[in-house]
């Protein structure tokens, strides 16, 4: 049995600009698994750079804070219980529209990879 913490999570800024710990993630867990899931962090104020993953579907989902989420040309409030689905190649950003900590997981099938990310223009 495998059960992570983000208590014990590591977290660090990716290019998008946005604080994450990866909870699971099978090259890291050595698991056979189609997908990886982060714990992400957005101060109050802040904004994940637009960019886009291009071979990944990725859903987000919010667990506390407020904010607004930007897919293409679409943007709509988002709050605790909501989950975003996110087309490959979509340029998106999430901006923190709240007083408190926007957090989220992220859950990208196939699994998240540093290359597959790509900043928007």
């Amino acid at each position: 049995m495998l059960i992570k913490s983000i208590k014990n999570c590591e977290y660090f800024q990716v290019a998008d600009e946005t604080v994450l710990c990866e909870l699971l993630h099978p090259k890291n867990e050595n698991l056979k698994m189609g997908c990886s899931v982060a714990h992400a962090l957005i101060e109050p104020g802040r904004a994940s750079l637009p960019h886009k993953l291009k071979s990944s579907v990725e859903i987000y989902y919010i667990i506390e804070g407020e904010g607004r989420m930007h897919i293409d040309n679409e943007s709509r409030e988002v709050k605790p219980g909501d989950a975003i689905y996110i087309p490959p190649e979509s340029s998106q950003w999430i901006e923190n529209t709240g007083d408190e900590y926007l957090k989220f997981l992220c859950v990208v099938t196939p699994p998240w990879q540093e290359e597959d990310e790509e900043l928007c223009d």
